[in-house]
């Protein structure tokens, strides 16, 4: 059994649907259920009972879940160990959003001093993932923002930022001090593609189904608006182009900027990490 199909299987467990572990593996639902089926082969036995109202795992998947949260928790202590007998420490940080963000530099700055052997790698994601590949085991810790599933993860929430709208700078409503969702109610709307967390795109939407161009990353929701006159929000702070502006939106609430790890994980240097994060955006 290689550990990755472990980790799968430990996701439909929690999970007990394949869309959901699907979303939160950051992966489309086909492989992960070829990769349970070829599980169940090796085991010789179902590991899920399927049915018209979803599924539940069989005995023989609940002994195996027992086992799989333990065999991922030794590999996860033999690799810190095997990295500190090298004596390579090595922590990926998973970054969405704005990597000029004054709290980024603050933390990268007193992670540097307090851990001058460790050696920090960065993976940056588009919007199609608001945990950064942290569920599908690509980095270590994500420094993003909520909401989002939480389900089995530990997140520590940094700051809090107003949202406001995104408009071409000709758009009628550009010259508004403030606006409410319901004013934005005809307008099309920025998604994100099939697969995305549902409390994420929920969130960017205004809290309601929305229509309008699927985006992945900051500059198409830019474009969509552009070309389209497409709704875009953004966190309120940051330069855009001339050809936008952003509108202060009175009754949405603040996006969360948070450093979010695995629950599970108990990596000193991870936790570490969010507690120096906690630190430098206090300041």
């Amino acid at each position: 059994m290689e550990l990755r199909t472990l980790r799968y299987f430990v996701a439909v467990a929690e999970e007990l649907h394949f869309g959901r572990a699907a979303t939160r593996l950051h992966m489309s639902q086909p492989p992960l259920s070829r990769a349970i089926k070829q599980l169940e082969a090796e085991v010789g036995a179902l590991l899920f009972i399927r049915s018209t109202a979803g599924i539940t795992l069989t005995p023989v998947g609940t002994v195996l879940l027992d086992e799989a949260r333990a065999l991922l928790d030794h590999a996860d202590r033999v690799r810190g160990r095997v990295r500190a007998a090298a004596g390579v420490a090595t922590i990926t940080v998973g970054i969405l959003g704005d990597g000029t963000d004054p709290g980024v530099a603050r933390l990268a700055a007193a992670y540097r001093r307090n851990h001058p052997g460790v050696e920090i790698r960065v993976r940056d994601t588009d919007l199609t993932d608001p945990t950064c590949g942290l569920r599908a085991g690509l980095v270590d810790v994500a420094l993003t923002r909520a909401p989002f599933d939480e389900t089995a993860l530990t997140v520590r929430e940094l700051r809090r930022d107003p949202v406001g709208v995104v408009l071409r700078a000709d758009d009628p409503l550009a010259g508004r001090d403030g606006l409410r969702l319901a004013e934005l109610c005809d307008r099309r709307w920025f998604q994100f593609p099939q697969g995305t967390d549902p409390v994420w795109q929920s969130y960017w939407n205004g809290g309601r189904p929305r229509e309008g161009p699927v985006v992945r990353a900051v500059q198409e929701c830019l474009q969509a608006v552009l070309w389209n006159g497409t709704v875009g929000l953004a966190p309120l702070g940051h330069d855009l182009p001339v050809e936008f502006t952003v509108v202060p939106l009175v009754d949405m609430e603040p996006s969360r900027v948070v450093a979010v790890c695995n629950e599970r994980d108990t990596n000193p240097l991870i936790r570490s990490f969010i507690e120096e994060a906690a630190a430098a955006y206090r300041h």
